[in-house]
């Protein structure tokens, strides 16, 4: 007996892409293609935090066609001490539009991270209600389809649009609330996107301490792949996601909204629309010494 829903195949179509399908596509009036690459090494001890734009990486190859979307600089508001926050919707919609997004664009992203940062900007764009795919597999699955790669400064220029975003409501959360949800006064499931070592402590963070937040449960976004490093069946999601793809509104959180934006993804997919990020993750949480750290596995 099958657990597809009708409109499963619809919904991951309107998410995901498939490496093929854009290949055909390039070229056409409208399509904007994203490289959303960002340098993040596994931290080789605690507080090992490095981090560089993809900008290297693009140069050297690359999707035909495809734009630098800089996830550190451009498309991130700046922050002291916090690493890839979201800009205010105007200023995402200004640095889009220096990339020739627009609201009409069809956007499709990709990164070379297993997808990570493409998630991640596939949920900032769907928060200011651009509609934006994310290539299931990203780089690998282009080259092991053996697609054309394109390197060096691009030829051709885009013309830069202006809009006014229109931020869509609910899709993130701040310290404050998710203190609220720790103490009890918000109902939501707070989920951690880390791996399991991370969860408990044994590994080691970039972060201030390491563990997780007080009642969290545990989805490695990692775990929402299949071998091919596309996401899993929709079937198989709903699997891995066990209760919380019935649960009322999720919170998802990891070291600094990354990995969190696979899971909301995934849940996304799923056909769960009750989810949200938090944006400063532990990054903003381990640093503050008041708040609560558990390393105890749930």
């Amino acid at each position: 007996m099958s657990d597809q829903h009708p409109d499963d195949a619809a919904r991951r179509a309107r998410i995901l892409i498939e490496a093929t399908e854009l290949a055909e596509r390039l070229g056409e009036p409208g399509l904007v293609v994203l490289d959303a690459q960002v340098e993040l090494p596994s931290p080789r001890f605690d507080g090992d935090y490095r981090v560089a734009s993809g900008y290297d990486g693009w140069l050297a190859q690359r999707v035909p066609g495809a734009r630098h979307a800089d996830l550190t600089a451009a498309l991130a508001a700046p922050h002291e001490t916090l690493s890839f926050m979201r800009p205010t919707p105007q200023a995402l919609a200004q640095g889009l539009a220096a990339l020739g997004v627009g609201p009409a664009s069809r956007v499709a992203i990709y990164d070379r991270s297993d997808g990570f940062w493409a998630a991640r900007l596939w949920w900032m764009l769907r928060w200011i209600g651009i509609d934006a795919r994310v290539l299931d597999g990203g780089w690998r699955a282009w080259r092991e389809a053996d697609l054309p790669v394109e390197s060096g400064l691009p030829h051709a220029t885009h013309a830069a649009v202006r809009f006014e975003a229109h931020a869509r409501p609910g899709m993130w959360t701040d310290r404050a609330d998710v203190e609220a949800i720790v103490a009890g006064r918000t109902r939501a499931t707070l989920v951690c996107a880390l791996s399991a070592d991370m969860f408990t402590g044994k590994a080691a963070s970039r972060y201030a301490r390491r563990g997780h937040i007080p009642g969290s449960v545990n989805l490695p976004a990692r775990k929402l792949f299949d071998a091919s490093g596309r996401y899993a069946s929709i079937p198989a999601l709903r699997e891995a996601l066990g209760a919380l793809a019935s649960e009322e509104s999720v919170c998802v959180y990891c070291g600094g909204g990354i990995s969190a934006a696979v899971d909301a993804l995934a849940l996304t997919l799923a056909g769960h629309d009750a989810v949200s990020i938090y944006d400063g993750s532990l990054q903003e949480w381990a640093a503050d010494p008041a708040l609560p750290m558990a390393t105890a596995a749930t």
